[in-house]
Order: C-alpha cells, then sequence, then structure tokens
C-alpha cells in the first residue's frame, strides 16, 4: 500500500528533468537579454559619438590653451541621426576645458569624469548615465582638440539623448526572446512528457498484470518486453514470490501436520477420560494415563509454539552478541536432574565462542540438542559435549553412546512431527534445532560413530559462524 504523499515517478522524472530546463532557460533568458541591451547600447552610443564628433568639427579656436576664444556653429547635419524617431530628444553642450559655455544647453550637468585608459574607440570619448530636466539620459562625451590657423585649444563636446527609443527596443527584444524561449520551453515539455510516458509504459504494464492477478498467485513475473533496468526488479519481485510459495507451502504443511498431530492426543484424552468415568480402569491407573496424554500434548503445544517463535525471530535482526559457552554451560546445568538420574558420566569442555544471535533461539539449539543426547544415552553410559571454534565457526559437539540412526532416519529425522525409532516426544525438536541454525547462517549434522564395525554412539554437530566483531 504506497502512502498518500508519495510522488509517482512520472511526475518525478517530470519534475527532475523540466525544472532544471526551466532554471536554465530563466538564466538564458536574463543573459540574452543583457546582452541584446549592451548591443543596443553600443549601437546607440556609436550614434552619440557620430553626432559630437560632428559637432566637434565645427569648432573653431582664436589664440592658444585656457585663454583660447571657442566659436562653434552646430549643423543640422549633427542632430539629423535622430529625426527618424520622435520617441527621443537629443540636447548638447560644448564647453571649455574650464566648464566655460559656448554652445547649447546650460542646464546639460557638466561633465566631471575621466576617460578611459582603454576605450574602445580611437578618440577621447566617455559615455555615462545622467539626469536632463527630470529624463533620464544616456550621455557622450568628448575631448575635441581645435587646431586651426588662428589658434589651439581643447573643447568639451556633450551629447545627451532620452532613454525612450532604447527602452521601446530593449522591451521588443525582451518580448521576442520570451516568446522564443517560451517555444523552446513548449516543445521541451512536449517531448519530455512523450518521453517519460514511452518510458514509464513498462512499469504500468507491470503494476497492472501485478494488479489483476488473483491473491494466492505467485508465479513468476512474465515481463519478456521490459527494459534492462527493470529487469532486477523483475527478478527480484521472482525470487520473493518463491521464497512467499516455499513459506505458504510450508505453513499449509504445518498447520495439516498439526492439526493431526493435536488431534491424536485428545481423541485419546477423550477415551480415557470417558473409560475413567465409567470405571473400567482403577482411579489411580486412569489418572495416570491421562496425566501421559497431557505432558505429550503439552510438549507438542510447546514445541509448535517454539517453533512458530523461531520462524519470528528469523526475521529481526539480532540484538548483539552471546558466548555459547556460557549460555551452554547454564542449559546443561538446567539439565543436570537428568543427567543424574541416568547416572551418566558426563563431561562438557568449552571454549569462549561469540555469535551474534537471539539469547533464546541459543538456549533452545543448545537444550534442545543436549536434552535429545540425554534420552537416547542408555543408564550408566558416558556423554560428551565439546565446544570448539576456528577462525570463522564455532562447532557444538554432542557425542552420547546411544544405538545411533538408521539411514532411513537420517533422511527424515529433521522434517516436522518425525519422531525416531523410540516414537517418543512429539517429533519437533530437531526441526527446532534445523530452523534455528538455518536462520543464524549454520548447519546441522547427525553422524554415527563406530568402532571395530560396530555402532558405538551418535555425534550431533551443530555449526554457527563466529561474530567478526567479537574476539
Amino acid at each position: 500500500m504506497t502512502g498518500a504523499g508519495a510522488i509517482s515517478l512520472r511526475r518525478y522524472l517530470l519534475l527532475g528533468i523540466l525544472l532544471p530546463i526551466g532554471l536554465f532557460i530563466l538564466v538564458d533568458t536574463i543573459s540574452l537579454y543583457r546582452q541584446a541591451l549592451a548591443a543596443v547600447n553600443t549601437a546607440y552610443d556609436r550614434t552619440l559619438l557620430a553626432s559630437a564628433k560632428s559637432i566637434g568639427e565645427h569648432i573653431d579656436a582664436s589664440g592658444e590653451g585656457d585663454t583660447a576664444q571657442l566659436r562653434a556653429t552646430v549643423p543640422y547635419a549633427a542632430l539629423e541621426a535622430f529625426e527618424a524617431d520622435n520617441r527621443s530628444r537629443m540636447v548638447y553642450r560644448i564647453s571649455s576645458v574650464a566648464g566655460t559655455l559656448i554652445d547649447g544647453f546650460a542646464d546639460l550637468p557638466l561633465w566631471t569624469g575621466t576617460i578611459p585608459e582603454r576605450g574602445p574607440y580611437a578618440a577621447l570619448v566617455d559615455f555615462y548615465d545622467a539626469s536632463f530636466r527630470g529624463d533620464a539620459v544616456r550621455v557622450a562625451v568628448l575631448l575635441q582638440p581645435i587646431a586651426t590657423e588662428r589658434g589651439r585649444a581643447m573643447a568639451v563636446v556633450q551629447v545627451a539623448e532620452t532613454l525612450e527609443l532604447r527602452r521601446t527596443l530593449a522591451r521588443q527584444i525582451l518580448v521576442d526572446t520570451l516568446w522564443r524561449q517560451a517555444a523552446l520551453v513548449s516543445v521541451i515539455v512536449l517531448i519530455v512528457i512523450v518521453v517519460v510516458q514511452r518510458a514509464t509504459r513498462p512499469v504500468r504494464r507491470l503494476s497492472a498484470q501485478l494488479q489483476a492477478r488473483p491473491d494466492d498467485d505467485l508465479t513468476p513475473l512474465q515481463a519478456p518486453g521490459a527494459p534492462r533496468e527493470l529487469i532486477p526488479l523483475i527478478d527480484a519481485t521472482n525470487h520473493l514470490m518463491s521464497r512467499l510459495q516455499h513459506l505458504l507451502e510450508h505453513q499449509k504443511r504445518f498447520v495439516r501436520d498439526a492439526a493431526h498431530q493435536l488431534r491424536t492426543p485428545l481423541a485419546v484424552l477423550k477415551v480415557q477420560v470417558q473409560s475413567a468415568l465409567r470405571g473400567d480402569l482403577a482411579p489411580q491407573q486412569a489418572l495416570e494415563e491421562i496425566n501421559d496424554t497431557v505432558e505429550r500434548a503439552t510438549l507438542l503445544a510447546n514445541q509448535m509454539l517454539s517453533l512458530a517463535k523461531v520462524a519470528q525471530l528469523s526475521h529481526q535482526s539480532a540484538p548483539g552478541t552471546l558466548d555459547w559457552a556460557q549460555v551452554l554451560r547454564e542449559v546443561a546445568l538446567d539439565l543436570s536432574p537428568l543427567i543424574a538420574a541416568k547416572d551418566l558420566d558426563f563431561e562438557i569442555a568449552t571454549q569462549p565462542a561469540w555469535v551474534r544471535t537471539h539469547d533464546w533461539m541459543l538456549r533452545e539449539l543448545s537444550r534442545n540438542l543436549l536434552h535429545n543426547a540425554i534420552k537416547h544415552t542408555p543408564v550408566n553410559a558416558s556423554l560428551n559435549v565439546h565446544l570448539v571454534c576456528d577462525a570463522r565457526v564455532a562447532a557444538l559437539v554432542i557425542s552420547d553412546s546411544g544405538p545411533g540412526i538408521s539411514a532411513e532416519l537420517r533422511a527424515r529425522l529433521f522434517q516436522p512431527f518425525s519422531a525416531g525409532e523410540t516414537q517418543s516426544g512429539a517429533g519437533l525438536g530437531l526441526a527446532i534445532c534445523l530452523e534455528i541454525v538455518q536462520a543464524l547462517g549454520g548447519g546441522i549434522s547427525l553422524d554415527n560413530r563406530s568402532a571395530h564395525g560396530c555402532i558405538t554412539g551418535l555425534d550431533t554437530t551443530a555449526r554457527l559462524p563466529l561474530a567478526q566483531d567479537k574476539a
């Protein structure tokens, strides 16, 4: 079940592709507009410079230096370049270097700047923005050398233009740029939507295939036309379905077997109670038989619960590491009354063996194996327990003196409800041990021990990987 706020793959792809493209186009639009505006200013600045040069060529000087007398005759041609458009006005001012007005508009602010050292033009010219009678203007300043037969001097020619025409042209450039970028974005959006739709089509087809399946259909997915990027997901899904199918079949078989196994002691118990009520048996004998049946049913129920708990804990991460040697000695101490009751020659030898597991699983494994060995060891016989380690694995070897097992029994002894030749117990002890060691990444084996061609006992070996982060 997906979360209500989960974003779809298509929306994620669209946002992941279109947002960077939109940001790039926005930055590119601003950059293009600034470049276009700079080009417009450069073009109109050239016109201002041409007008200033035209005015400067008609200035006459009498005398030399600061005492020279300057006269200007501004031709109409100097202002002709601005007559084509009445949205802008041009004013000029001609003055000496000292600031004395020679001709033009006196209220045009006098230039106080400096000439750039490396200007773009082969002239003593400077461009700047100013204000004239409340309007923003662009001003070109030309230092015009005057050299005639009557004198030599330097004149300052200022030509100012209002910015209506420049701004109109800049706005037009901006609108044209935005229209082009909008068309480009529309094409990109359309292409991205089509490509994303086609790219996510296998995902939608696979989702529809899964939703159309019955609840109990765990067969592998068939997607021959899926792209390579989906193959790992399909393989993982098929692997998960295979495990679920195996788990489901195991649970069905276990429930079926458990129902059969529980039905038998309950039926026997009912018959025993009815027999006791009729007085067929002496009360003491009837109670003893009923007690035996209840104990067998209780043992079966407890081991079924243990098997279910192993399956639950196997899907949880282990909380920490435990010393198997300490756990094993504690379990042996708990079972010491059983060992003493059979007067066994019991020997235990351990060394530290740190394994990553749950405490209950490790104790249940040790208890079942040791209890099973005690049960099958004859009275006054020997029972040896050894826990040894190598670099990676800890091995628990329990050597009893029992009759061993046959090849036919070995093949089915780890199956649930498969008791040994004595037909005692519920037949779940070794099945629980197998589930535990497999959940912990280990293994278990049963090997007959023989001498002079005769079986002298059984070696039960359980192996668990050592925790690598604990010495």
